[in-house]
């Protein structure tokens, strides 16, 4: 609000664009690690399974979502001391800086086991800046923005999540134009790290030119700003049961959604279904855009409709739909593959199937069949056999001799097993793409309204740290893990669906958190 007590309409524009602008940049640059991970993964954890390296790769990405709730604290604090304004232009440096060395770092090539230490020591980094920087820019548009918009306002900080995501598949699609296959394979995947360096210095330009929260500036002047948040933020059990709430019904369930809608989706187009890798970018990027939309409009529906009612409905139609959504979009990616899963199911009979996806040498002769059906990529169910027979393998009940590898090669091939990269039709493409912005819709749905739920939760003393700690533990290890959990459960169990399933669970004890717990808080004035 104006200081008249009407609305200053230039000045809330530039408050908005500036958030959303640098939190499009700063995901940009946590998300581009995450867009390359296929990659970037033989050049920093070299393996002879493909399937390993992106596994240790995931591990690795998930290392800087591990970090953000520190990064939480330590600049939640800060935000809550010293204001909200410089402490998110702190976040934005730092994670420019450390998204640049990625770029600069030399591989495990050249310099061995030093190079993965290095690439996560910079995800380190990363994480700690992100830790800071939701927390802060949803504060601080908050605290602008009039009680009757302040979903709408803060839905375009939501909005700037998929901003980034978006704008790091265009980097790379566009370096791809500029750079051959073979040397973007080489080197070119460098130069979207190096583009953060730009992106940095926009950021901080136009950042620079916004003044601090209203909230913030009225607190500091009454000498109310609080001495030790962290510990504020838990010191009654009415602020540790909203904190919990933010946690386990909000921030858990709405990040899983997000992220089964973006990254997991383009792993399973591009690893499961056999997509060829720049197509399954830009269906996901081009979903992800259009998403984008739904974000602010539900952000701007919620202050008409209220909060709770569209993040309760947002969970049930993600439990709903989620896995007819993929069997759809299987069937449209690559319908020869999904026919020849469904009409010739590889079926492996064993009494000792132990498979460990990261050992380099299975224990077992069962293992080593899985382990060969894994580097292929090739979907398989497990059967308990007699003990003391060696395993068996049949595709469509026809019988294989797994345990070489031109007869398994002959025997996938016989069945319609194409394993090689496809291109959809348009036709196709087009049915993949609206699957895909169903599910950001439904992500939408949740995700939009968040961002002023939880600044409404909690008072204004304790805002920025009581804010950003459960949203960033949630976002952090349920949904920065879920790549590398989900894959790890396909690798285990030979299923490319069975992944989905930690998103299942993981929504549905949200949307369950929310029905009991979650007040309707639309419309609720700030102190």
């Amino acid at each position: 609000m104006a200081a008249d007590g009407g609305i200053d309409v230039r000045r809330d524009r530039l408050v908005i664009f500036a958030s959303t602008l640098g939190t499009a940049f700063e995901w940009y640059d946590f998300f581009v690690y995450g867009t390359l991970a296929t990659i970037v993964a033989g050049h920093f954890f070299p393996s002879d399974n493909p399937a390993v390296s992106f596994l240790i790769f995931l591990g690795s990405f998930g290392v800087g979502f591990g970090m953000r709730p520190l990064g939480a604290i330590l600049f939640g604090v800060l935000g809550d001391r010293l204001g909200r304004k410089y402490t998110f232009l702190v976040t934005i440096t730092l994670m420019g800086v450390a998204t640049a060395a990625v770029g600069l770092l030399p591989t495990y090539a050249t310099i061995g086991v030093a190079a993965p230490i290095l690439l996560v020591f910079c995800r380190i980094l990363q994480g700690l800046a992100l830790g800071g920087e939701y927390g802060g820019a949803a504060v601080y548009v908050a605290e602008h923005a009039p009680r009757n918009r302040r979903g709408f306002y803060t839905s375009f900080i939501q909005s700037g999540v998929s901003a980034g995501f978006m704008l790091s598949l265009s980097v790379v699609l566009l370096s791809n134009q500029f750079v051959d296959k073979e040397a973007f394979a080489a080197w070119g995947w460098r130069i979207p790290f190096l583009f953060s360096l730009v992106l940095l210095g926009i950021s901080l330009w136009v950042r620079l030119k916004l003044s601090e929260s209203p909230v913030f500036t009225a607190m500091k002047e009454k000498g109310e700003v609080a001495r030790n948040p962290l510990r504020e933020s838990f010191d009654s059990w009415a602020k540790v049961r909203r904190i919990l709430l933010a946690l386990f019904g909000l921030s858990a369930g709405l990040t899983v959604i997000w992220y089964v809608g973006q990254f997991q989706s383009l792993y399973f187009l591009q690893n499961s279904l056999r997509v060829d890798d720049m197509v399954a970018r830009v269906l996901v990027g081009a979903a992800a855009f259009g998403a984008v939309f739904g974000f602010i409009l539900f952000g701007w529906l919620s202050d008409r409709i209220g909060r709770r009612r569209l993040i309760l409905t947002g969970y049930v139609l993600t439990l709903v739909f989620l896995f007819p959504l993929f069997h759809w979009i299987a069937a449209a990616a690559n319908p020869g593959l999904a026919a020849a899963m469904e009409r010739a199911p590889v079926v492996v009979t064993g009494s000792d199937c132990r498979y460990d996806p990261f050992a380099s040498r299975q224990e077992t002769a069962c293992g080593k069949v899985l382990d060969a059906l894994s580097k292929k990529g090739v979907a398989y169910t497990k059967v308990d056999g007699v003990p003391g027979t060696p395993p068996a393998v049949t595709i469509g009940g026809a019988p294989v001799d797994a345990s070489d590898a031109e007869s398994l090669e002959a025997g996938l091939a016989a069945a319609g097993y194409d394993l090689a990269k496809v291109t959809p039709s348009l036709g196709d493409s087009a049915k993949i793409f609206v699957y895909l912005l169903i599910l950001g819709f439904f992500s939408g749905m949740t995700y939009g309204p968040s961002a002023a739920v939880m600044v409404e939760l909690f008072p204004a003393r304790v805002r920025y740290t009581s804010l950003s700690v459960p949203y960033h533990i949630g976002t952090g290890y349920f949904g920065g893990f879920l790549p590398f959990i989900s894959q790890y459960i396909v690798a285990r169990t030979g299923d490319p669906f069975a992944g989905f399933w930690y998103t299942f669970i993981v929504a549905g004890v949200a949307f369950l958190i929310a029905l009991v717990w979650l007040p309707e808080t639309a419309g609720k004035e700030l102190e």
